[in-house]
């Protein structure tokens, strides 16, 4: 927790703008306590990527840039960072599209995670026995080359390879896109462990609404750079226009895809 007692990060009314001209996030503000899990919710280009972005700081690389607010970890203003800055202070992305090193072994991949770790061989040993130990099948496939597993063993080993790192924080982008809805729910239940027992806070970007919603205790809607939404889970999972604009369904629970179009024009939440 921060010093003064406060949320392990605060994102506070940020813009982010690419190119030094296009306009992508407009005033977004968010919290994530220590400890919690916090669902990212939108469409796709909603935001989510980039709000992620701009906490771990690799906005740099894409040629964006945080030009107004602030974002706090632990109580500091952490917005000037560098990313490698933040990685040693505990703040990690998994990055969107399982990215692996394809031509290492899944453990070799595992052994990146701990690159920037000052703390001893036997502390990285506990650590990889730890991996191994929630995701059992990495160590089934420990000397298997990256890019020929799985698209869920290659998600797998990237989660792994953040945990490699010794987080406090990590930002997890689109953790179920392309997998297997069985695939999916064994991910979450490991996000859901690895919150529960090691203390990991989590804020992921997510578009599978109802799977974030299940595991995350608090939720923040995106669409077009703005925050338009925001509760507590159990909230947002029986809210109608969160049915409606995600899963196509009216309050008798039919599909209704001709009112979502008209549903999108209204923009309620926007207004």
């Amino acid at each position: 927790m921060s010093e003064n007692g406060g949320p392990l990060l605060s994102v506070n009314n940020i813009e982010v703008i690419y190119d030094h001209v296009i306009l992508v996030l407009k005033g977004v503000s968010l919290k994530v306590s220590e400890g919690g899990i916090v669902a990212l919710l939108g469409a796709n280009g909603a935001g989510k990527s980039t709000t992620l972005k701009s906490i771990s700081n690799l906005l740099r690389a894409e040629r964006g840039e945080v030009t107004k607010g602030s974002i706090e970890y632990k109580g500091e203003r952490i917005e000037h960072s560098s990313a490698h800055e933040l990685v040693q202070r505990g703040v990690i992305q998994v990055m969107e599209g399982r990215h692996v090193f394809e031509h290492l072994t899944v453990e070799e991949n595992l052994m990146t995670g701990a690159y920037s770790r000052r703390d001893g061989s036997a502390a990285i040993k506990t650590d990889l026995d730890k991996v191994y130990h929630y995701f059992p099948r990495l160590k089934e496939r420990r000397t298997a080359q990256a890019g020929y597993t799985s698209g869920g063993e290659q998600q797998m080993t990237s989660l792994g390879r953040a945990l490699m790192a010794s987080p406090t924080m990590i930002l997890l982008d689109e953790p179920s896109m392309g997998l297997a809805p069985q695939l999916v729910e064994e991910i979450f239940d490991i996000v859901d462990a690895l919150n529960k027992n090691e203390k990991v806070s989590f804020l992921l970007a997510e578009q599978n609404t109802m799977i974030a919603l299940k595991y995350a205790g608090y939720g923040y809607v995106l669409e077009n750079g703005r925050v338009v939404m925001d509760g507590d889970a159990a909230t947002l999972r029986e809210n109608e226009d969160i049915k409606e604009f995600y899963l196509g369904l009216d309050s008798s629970g039919r599909k209704s895809f001709r009112d979502i179009k008209n549903y999108r024009r209204r923009k309620r939440w926007l207004s």
